[in-house]
């Protein structure tokens, strides 16, 4: 009985969650999916180089859990201007542009870790690929700049903000795939 009564209430939730962030419902699961993916390789690539420690790979799912916390504030802000806009008298219903940014610009460090992971593990990862994930990710990165810049130039005023190609692991194995990166770039 309580076990019905609990799928109910889920069902019930994740329903109203689906109605509610239409939009923002695809990307959030393929968020998660490459998070996961992300986890998964990169205990693989830790484990194959002899380096798999229970403390960093606690971090990374806190670092997973504030990525997701991040997505809650982008969407929190946009239902604050879905709710000004309607005070003000205009429609703005459906709009997630903040929130639909951050999971886009999460899922693409996401797929970067991974081919980080995978070449780390020696797979080949064409170099095609690892540009156009970078790309992507400075394009998205542009349009929440141009989205949020009071100059809609693209960049924050004062030149502050992460860069063009981000790190999407803090690491020095980052180095050897994000450094082609930004010669390509630019």
């Amino acid at each position: 009985m309580k076990e019905t009564i609990l799928k109910g209430a889920l069902a019930l939730l994740l329903a109203g969650a689906a109605a509610y962030f239409r939009q923002l419902a695809a990307p959030i699961c393929v968020l998660i999916a490459v998070m996961l993916a992300d986890y998964v390789s990169g205990m693989m690539s830790a484990w194959a180089s002899r380096t798999l420690s229970s403390r960093i790979g606690l971090r990374g799912v806190l670092k997973k859990l504030g990525c997701i916390l991040a997505v809650g504030v982008a969407i929190t802000v946009d239902f604050v201007v879905q709710t000004a806009g309607a005070r003000l008298g205009a429609d703005l219903a459906g709009f997630y542009a903040f929130g639909l940014l951050v999971t886009v610009w999460l899922i693409l460090n996401e797929c970067i870790s991974i081919l980080e992971n995978l070449t780390e593990l020696g797979v080949p990862v064409p170099a095609f690929l690892r540009a156009a994930v970078a790309r992507l990710k400075q394009r998205a990165e542009a349009a929440g700049d141009a989205k949020t810049s009071p100059n809609r130039g693209g960049a924050p005023e004062g030149g502050g903000g992460v860069s063009p190609a981000g790190d999407a692991k803090e690491t020095p194995q980052s180095a050897p795939l994000t450094a082609p990166l930004l010669g390509e770039l630019t």
